[in-house]
């Protein structure tokens, strides 16, 4: 039956309709197209079947460059306003520079939200390889990617899979250590939601403050985002002074903008009555009366060590995965002072 809508009729079914249809994910769907093993033939038959009554129709120039193995280098950042991302993709950009290969970008749709489906547009596209630069769901996820795709992860280290990323766990321990040296005792860590394979930044905190005698202190926010930080950490600056945060240590310099604007709500002022470290070293934390001290995990190396652990994937299929782990370090400015 032939559909009388000439838009429908040129739009394309692609494998993430046919997961869609059978409520299953895009990479079982890549996998039983492919042969691959661990999908039992029933279930490859049925997806088959149902492809078939969909129109699917295999992109014969993606599966030539499979057999060629294609060159072309996806990159999936999780936000593309957040300088650490652009940082990110400057350095990939430098990697990838004069070697031929192409890069595609994929953005996500709702930042700082991890999903299933994140990838899939890359997924669906003619790339030998993906940098992921965003928040994924689990180790067990992220394997299962690598499976369809072959992975650079640059979010944490995940055994198997090709992972460039920053020491999270010493960056806190340097945020919370300086805190300490300057004589703050209440320190309170702000953080986005908890999820697998995000709590290294949580773990340097707690772990810092313990080996000092300190009780860590959390403020979870329900996002990543500088309102988000607000509406919680005026709750906790609105305390008595003698037992309000004398510091706070936030997950990223986003999340310490919005405690800033939550000290300036309440009348105080930093780092007169707070001491404020973020994390990243973004170009905002430099700017003149922001002047935030900062962890540097040096997003452009990140991504430009992420950038050749491609290209070697790509030439070198079959080598071991890597994982190489950068030292972040503290870049120290105005936002931080003596407790008065």
């Amino acid at each position: 039956m032939h559909s009388s809508d000439p838009a429908a009729a040129r739009k394309a079914v692609t494998q993430s309709d046919v997961a869609r249809e059978l409520g299953v994910s895009r990479t079982l769907v890549s996998f039983a197209m492919r042969g691959a093993p661990g999908v039992s033939e029933d279930t490859r038959q049925q997806i088959l079947r149902t492809a078939g009554l969909l129109g699917y129709r295999r992109n014969v120039e993606a599966a030539d460059l499979a057999r060629k193995r294609p060159t072309a280098v996806g990159l999936h950042l999780m936000d593309l306003h957040n300088d650490v991302y652009a940082d990110i993709f400057s350095g990939v950009q430098e990697a990838l520079s004069g070697t031929g290969s192409r890069l595609v970008i994929g953005v996500n749709a709702a930042p700082y939200r991890p999903g299933p489906g994140v990838l899939d547009p890359l997924l669906e596209s003619k790339v030998g390889v993906i940098i992921a630069a965003t928040l994924l769901d689990s180790d067990d996820h992220i394997r299962e990617l690598n499976r369809a795709v072959p992975l650079v992860n640059v979010t944490r280290s995940v055994p198997g899979v090709d992972s460039i990323h920053s020491d999270d766990i010493s960056g806190s321990r340097l945020a919370t250590e300086h805190l300490l040296g300057l004589g703050h005792r209440r320190i309170a860590h702000l953080c986005g939601p908890s999820f697998e394979g995000h709590l290294e930044r949580r773990i340097g905190y707690r772990r810092t403050m313990l080996a000092h005698g300190r009780d860590p202190v959390f403020i979870e926010a329900p996002g990543f985002g500088r309102s988000d930080a607000a509406a919680v950490a005026v709750e906790a600056l609105s305390a008595a002074p003698g037992e309000r945060p004398t510091a706070v240590f936030a997950h990223s310099d986003e999340l310490a903008l919005g405690v800033r604007e939550a000290a300036a709500s309440l009348g105080l002022s930093v780092p007169g009555d707070l001491s404020l470290v973020g994390y990243d070293n973004s170009r905002v934390a430099a700017l003149h009366g922001v002047e935030l001290t900062s962890v540097d995990l040096h997003a452009h190396e990140l991504g430009r060590a992420a950038g050749q652990a491609a290209l070697e994937r790509i030439r070198y299929p079959k080598l071991a995965a890597v994982d190489r782990v950068l030292t972040p370090t503290l870049v120290i400015r105005s936002s931080t002072m003596s407790p008065r």
